[in-house]
C-alpha cells in the first residue's frame, strides 16, 4: 500500500511506543476477545472488574511521548546533575565497569531479563556466576559460607543484628553495640531495625564494647574515618561474653588486609559496589554477607550450592529452602525474598576478569596514592585524624574548613564533610596523578605542587606504615581456576556468553510466573541507567549537585501518587519487601503518635504472600491468619470475627488486591471498612498493581499504605532475581511518618515536611539509578497505554485460562468467571489419576522452551500462570500448544501406554547429553524427548543439565566454587 494511503497521525503513530509494550495488535486483541466471549476492552474490564471499585476519572500522567521525545526530555533533565569529583567515601567509590562487562552483562537482556533462578536447570549460568560471587566473599572475608547477596550494606548490618540476636548465648541481653566509627548511615538504618525488634542499641568505641552487657557487636573495618584497628582482641573479648560480632568491611581494602575471619569474626559484611557497580546516587548495590557454616540455619536472603543432577554431574541450586519466607512465613530469619543478582553478577564478572593479581594492583595503587596524599599533606603542615588507613584520610582543618570546601567545589570535587573541624576524602581505581595533584592544591594553595614521585620514592625506600605490618595479608585469595583463566577480553567474553546461553531468559520466550509480571523491559527504558549522569553520581552529593534526579523523581512520584491514588511517597526502600517493613513502621509509628503504641496485631489472608507475614514480624507484630473461602476470596464473616476479638489491638491488616488467586474480590471495600471501623489500618500489598493501573487503584479501594513493585508493575528488570524498588504510597495521615535519612534529609513529597524518622536503606532514594526504567516506562505510555496495558493483561489471562480451562480446571473465578491478571490451573486431579506431578509439568515445560508457572503458590499442586501483556497472541498460542501437548502425554501416563517412571514427563528436562548418549534405553523416542512439538525445532532452548536432587545439595552442602576436577571427570 503507497504511503499516500496513510494520514500524517497514523504515520506519526508508526513511532509509538505504546504498540511496541503491548504485544497483541489490534487484530489479535479482537480475535482474543472473541474467543472469551467479549465484545471490546472495555467490555471484558466491566466485566471483570468490579464496578464500585472502577476508577471514575482518568489518570493524569499525561500524553505518551515517543521514545525519542522521552529519551531526549529525559537527557536534558539528567545534565541537570552536576557531576563532581567524588571523594565523600563512606561506602560508595567510583570505580571502571570493565566495558565487556558493561556490554555484554549490565547492558544484555540475557542477563537483565532472567527471573530468579527456581527452575535452576535453565539458570545454571548466573547460579555460576553468583556460586563466583559467593567465593569472593569466602576468600576475601576469609570465612567459611556466604551468602548470594543481599540488599545494601546498612541492611545487611541490620540482618546481622537479627542473626545475631537468634544465635547468641546471652540469651537475657537486649543490646546491640555499634562502634562510633560505623558508617552513619548503617547506624541510621540498623537502629531503626532494632526499634522496630525492641532491641537496645549502644554506641561506643570499639574496645569498649565488652563492657556492656550485649547480645552482639557491629564493628567497622576500616572505620569510616579511615582508621585501620586489629580486631582480634575486641571481637575475643565480646566473644568471651558470649556476643556475637559482626564486622562490616571494605572488599578492596581485604586485599591487602588480614581478613575479619582471620581475627575471629562471626559475620562479615559489606558492599560490592567498588568492583564494578556504579555509584548512581545509591544503588542497586550488591552487598556480600558471610558468616560460619554454624551458623547456616540462620543466614538471611539466598545462598547458591552445589548439587547434583540425575546423570551425577554437578549442578547448582539455591540451597536450603532459601525461599523460606513461604514456608517459615512469620517465623523466617527474613523477609527478604530478593538479592541483587544482577550487580552481584557483574562484581563477581569483574573479580574474573581482572583476577587475584589485577585486583591487589587496583588496591595496592589506590593505597599507593593515599600514601602520597598523606604525605604531602602532613609536609604541608596538616594533622590527620587517622594514622592509619587504606584509602581514606580525615584531615585536621579547623577554622579553614569552609575555605577549604569551597575551593574544592570550585574546583569540582566533593570532599566528606560532616564532622566538625574535619575533611575526609576516600580515594578509588579512577583517581590519578592529576587528581592527587589538584586535591593537594585545593588544600594548600593554588600554586604549590605535589611531588608525587618523590613522595612515592620515600614510600618504597622506607615502606608504607599506614597499614600496621600485624595487619597485612598474608592468606591467598582468589586461587580457584575461574579466577585466573579469563584475564584476556577474548576469554572473558566467551566465559560470559558461555554462561548467558546456561539461561532462559525473556529474549527467549515468555515467562508466564504468576505474581511476578514478567513483562518487557524496553530497550529505551534502559538505556539511561549507564548515562553518566545518573550513574556517577555519590549519594551524599550535596543535593543542589542532584536536580536532575530530584526533578525525576519528583515527576515520577506525582506520577505514581496518581496511579496509586495516595498523598505522598517515599522512594527509599529499595526491594518490594523492604516497602512492606517500611510501611508497616509508618503504621506502627502513626498508631505511636496517638498513643496507641499497644496495637500489634496484624491480620493476613491464609493466602498472602509469604513476605507478608515475615515483614510482619519484623516489626514485632503478632500475626493473626483470615481463612479463604471455596471461590479463593477472603472469608469476610471470618474478618470481622477476629478483628472484633482483637480490636483493641489491632494495627492493620495486609491484604493482595487482586488476590493472590487471581480474581478481582468484590468485597474489597468492605474489608477495608471492617479494618479501619477496629482502629487498623490497611496495608494493599502491590505485587499485583499491574492489574489496578489506569482502571482502580489501593487509595480508591481504602488502602492506607501500598508499596510498588517497580520491577514488576513499572518494567524494572528482574536480572536474575534483583535489583528491586519498592517505593511507597501512604494516605496524608501517615506521610509524617515515610523514612527519612541522617545523613541527607529527605523531604516529604507531598506536605515539604522533613521527616524524623529513621532509614530502612543505606542511601535516602534507595537504588535511585533504576528509576528511570520506571520514569521512562510511564512516559512513553501516558496515560491512555497505562490503562491499555492494564486491560491487555487482563485479556491475556482470561485468553489463556478459556484456552486451557477444557484440560486444566481454573481454579479460581470473580465475577462473570473471569480472572484478574492471573490464573491458577489445578493439577491435583490429574496427579490423583497419573502420578504426574506439578514437578513434572514444570520441568517438561523447559523442554518445550518456556520458563514454567509459579508452581505450587498459593495453592499446592498448582502452578500460577500470568502471561502479561507484552505477549503476543503468536506467543501466547505457543505457551498454550505446549501446555496441551503436555497435557497429552499425561493422558498417555494416565492411560498405561507410558510407564509412570519411564516417560518424558518425569525425566525432563532432557539435556543435549541425554539426546547424545549412545546408550538410549528410554521406550520413547529422543525426537519426542527434545522436539515434542514443531515449534520448538526453530528455536530450540538446551537445559544444561538434567533435573536436579535438592536432597542431596542440602544434605552435602556446598556453596562454593568446586574444584575444576569435579567437571573435568564428568
Amino acid at each position: 500500500m503507497s504511503l499516500a494511503n496513510f494520514s500524517l497521525s497514523q504515520l506519526e503513530q508508526s513511532q509509538d511506543f505504546i504498540r511496541r509494550h503491548i504485544g497483541p495488535g489490534e487484530s489479535e486483541i479482537a480475535s482474543m476477545l472473541a474467543a472469551i466471549g467479549a465484545t471490546s476492552l472495555d467490555d471484558l474490564v466491566q466485566q471483570t472488574v468490579p464496578e464500585n471499585i472502577r476508577s471514575k476519572s482518568a489518570l493524569k500522567v499525561g500524553e505518551a511521548q515517543t521514545e525519542v521525545q522521552a529519551l531526549s526530555y529525559l537527557k536534558s533533565v539528567a545534565k541537570k546533575n552536576k557531576l563532581n569529583k567524588s571523594y565523600i567515601g563512606m561506602g560508595y567509590y567510583d570505580t571502571l565497569t570493565p566495558n565487556v562487562i558493561l556490554r555484554n552483562v549490565l547492558e544484555n537482556p540475557g542477563w537483565y531479563t532472567a527471573y530468579t533462578p527456581y527452575q535452576p536447570e535453565i539458570a545454571q549460568g548466573r547460579l555460576e556466576a553468583l556460586l563466583n560471587f559467593q567465593q569472593v566473599t569466602i576468600d576475601l572475608t576469609g570465612m567459611e559460607l556466604a551468602s548470594a547477596s543481599l540488599l545494601d550494606e546498612a541492611t545487611a548490618a541490620a540482618e546481622a543484628m537479627g542473626l545475631a540476636k537468634r544465635m547468641s548465648k546471652n540469651s537475657k541481653a537486649n543490646a546491640f553495640f555499634i562502634a562510633d566509627d560505623v558508617h552513619p548511615q548503617t547506624l541510621d538504618v540498623v537502629t531503626t531495625r532494632a526499634d522496630m525488634f525492641g532491641f537496645d542499641i549502644i554506641v561506643g568505641k570499639a574496645q569498649d564494647a565488652a563492657s556492656h552487657n550485649i547480645f552482639g557487636a557491629l564493628l567497622q573495618y576500616p572505620g569510616t574515618s579511615g582508621v585501620i584497628t586489629d580486631l582480634t582482641d575486641i571481637i575475643a573479648a565480646i566473644q568471651a561474653n558470649k556476643g556475637i560480632v559482626a564486622v562490616a568491611a571494605d572488599l578492596l581494602s581485604l586485599m591487602l588486609l588480614k581478613s575479619p575471619g582471620e581475627m575471629g569474626a562471626d559475620v562479615v559484611l559489606g558492599s560490592a559496589q567498588r568492583f564494578g557497580v556504579p555509584m548512581g546516587y545509591g544503588g542497586p548495590h550488591a552487598a556480600f554477607f558471610a558468616t560460619r557454616d554454624d551458623y547456616k540455619r540462620s543466614l538471611p536472603g539466598r545462598i547458591i550450592g552445589v548439587s547434583k543432577d540425575t546423570r551425577g554431574r554437578p549442578a547448582l541450586r539455591m540451597a536450603l529452602q532459601t525461599r523460606e519466607q513461604h514456608i517459615r512465613r512469620e517465623k523466617a530469619n527474613s523477609n527478604i525474598c530478593t538479592a541483587q543478582v544482577l550487580l552481584a553478577n557483574m562484581a563477581s564478572f569483574y573479580a574474573v576478569y581482572h583476577g587475584p593479581q589485577g585486583l591487589k594492583t587496583i588496591a595496592s595503587r589506590v593505597h599507593r596514592f593515599a600514601d602520597i596524599l598523606a604525605a604531602g599533606l602532613q609536609k604541608a603542615g596538616f594533622e590527620l585524624v587517622n594514622n592509619t588507613w587504606f584509602d581514606t584520610l580525615s584531615i585536621k582543618v579547623g577554622k579553614n574548613k569552609a575555605g577549604i570546601v569551597e575551593q574544592a567545589l570550585a574546583a569540582g570535587i566533593n570532599l566528606r564533610s560532616d564532622v566538625e573541624g574535619v575533611l575526609g576524602l576516600s580515594l578509588d581505581e579512577t583517581t590519578t596523578r592529576a587528581d592527587l595533584q589538584t586535591l593537594f592544591s585545593v588544600f594548600t594553595g593554588a600554586n604549590v605542587e605535589l611531588d608525587i614521585n618523590a613522595f612515592d620514592s620515600a614510600i618504597v625506600k622506607n615502606g608504607s606504615q599506614s597499614i600496621p605490618a600485624a595487619l597485612v595479608r598474608e592468606s591467598k585469595v582468589l586461587t580457584h581456576p575461574v579466577f585466573n583463566s579469563y584475564q584476556s577480553e577474548t576469554e572473558m567474553l566467551r566465559y560470559i556468553k558461555s554462561l548467558e546461553d546456561k539461561d532462559l531468559a525473556l529474549n527467549h520466550s515468555m515467562i508466564s510466573l504468576g505474581s511476578c509480571t514478567m513483562k518487557l523491559n524496553a530497550t529505551a527504558e534502559m538505556i539511561p541507567v549507564t548515562w553518566p549522569e545518573f550513574g556517577k553520581l555519590h549519594p551524599f552529593a550535596p543535593i543542589e549537585q542532584a536536580q536532575g534526579y530530584k526533578q525525576m523523581m519528583d515527576e515520577l512520584s506525582e506520577w505514581l501518587i496518581d496511579i496509586t491514588g495516595y498523598d505522598a511517597l517515599s522512594m527509599q526502600p529499595n526491594s518490594g519487601a523492604q516497602g512492606e517493613y517500611a510501611g508497616l513502621i509508618t503504621i506502627q509509628k502513626y498508631h505511636q503518635s496517638r498513643d496507641q503504641g499497644h496495637r500489634n496485631v496484624c491480620l493476613i489472608p491464609s493466602s498472602a504472600h509469604g513476605t507478608n507475614p515475615a515483614t510482619a514480624q519484623m516489626v514485632s507484630y503478632k500475626v493473626v491468619v483470615v481463612n479463604c473461602d471455596k471461590n479463593g476470596n477472603i472469608d469476610v464473616a471470618d474478618l470481622r470475627k477476629k478483628a472484633a476479638e482483637v480490636a483493641d489491638n489491632l494495627a492493620c491488616a495486609m491484604i493482595t488486591y487482586p488476590s493472590t488467586h487471581g480474581v478481582y474480590e468484590e468485597t474489597i471495600k468492605e474489608i477495608c471498612d471492617i479494618v479501619h471501623e477496629f482502629g487498623g489500618q490497611v496495608y494493599i500489598d502491590g505485587a499485583n498493581m499491574n492489574a489496578q493501573v489506569g482502571l482502580t487503584s489501593p487509595g480508591l479501594i481504602g488502602g492506607d499504605v501500598s508499596h510498588l513493585n517497580l520491577h514488576k508493575t513499572f518494567c524494572i528488570p528482574h536480572g536474575g532475581g534483583g535489583p528491586g524498588m519498592g517505593p511507597i504510597g501512604v494516605k496524608s495521615h501517615l506521610a509524617p511518618f515515610l523514612p527519612n535519612h541522617k545523613v541527607i534529609g529527605v523531604e516529604n513529597v507531598g506536605d515539604g515536611s522533613v521527616r524524623t524518622n529513621g532509614a530502612v536503606s543505606a542511601a535516602p532514594w534507595g537504588s535511585a539509578s533504576i528509576l528511570p526504567i520506571s520514569y521512562m516506562y510511564i512516559k512513553m505510555m501516558g496515560s491512555e497505554g497505562l490503562k491499555k496495558a492494564t486491560a491487555v493483561a487482563i485479556l491475556n489471562a482470561n485468553y489463556v485460562a478459556k484456552q486451557l480451562s477444557a484440560h486444566y480446571p481454573v481454579l479460581y473465578r470473580g465475577r462473570n468467571e473471569r480472572v484478574a491478571h492471573e490464573c491458577i490451573i489445578d493439577l491435583r486431579p490429574l496427579k490423583e489419576s497419573s502420578g504426574v506431578s506439578e514437578m513434572d509439568v514444570a520441568k517438561r515445560l523447559n523442554d518445550y522452551g518456556f520458563h514454567a508457572p509459579t508452581m505450587s503458590f498459593p495453592v499446592a499442586g498448582t502452578l500460577m500462570i500470568e502471561p502479561t501483556e507484552s505477549e503476543s497472541k503468536a506467543e501466547l498460542d505457543r505457551f498454550i500448544e505446549a501446555m496441551l501437548s503436555i497435557h497429552a502425554e499425561i493422558v498417555k501416563v494416565e492411560s498405561g501406554e507410558w510407564d509412570a517412571i519411564d516417560n518424558p514427563l518425569h525425566n525432563a528436562p532432557h539435556t543435549l547429553a541425554d539426546i547424545c548418549d549412545s546408550n538410549w534405553t528410554r521406550s520413547y523416542d529422543r525426537q519426542l524427548a527434545a522436539y515434542p512439538v514443531a515449534a520448538v525445532a526453530r528455536n530450540k532452548f538446551w537445559p544444561s543439565v538434567n533435573r536436579i536432587d535438592d536432597v542431596w545439595g542440602d544434605r552435602n552442602l556446598n556453596c562454593a566454587c568446586p574444584s575444576i576436577d569435579t567437571y573435568r571427570e564428568e
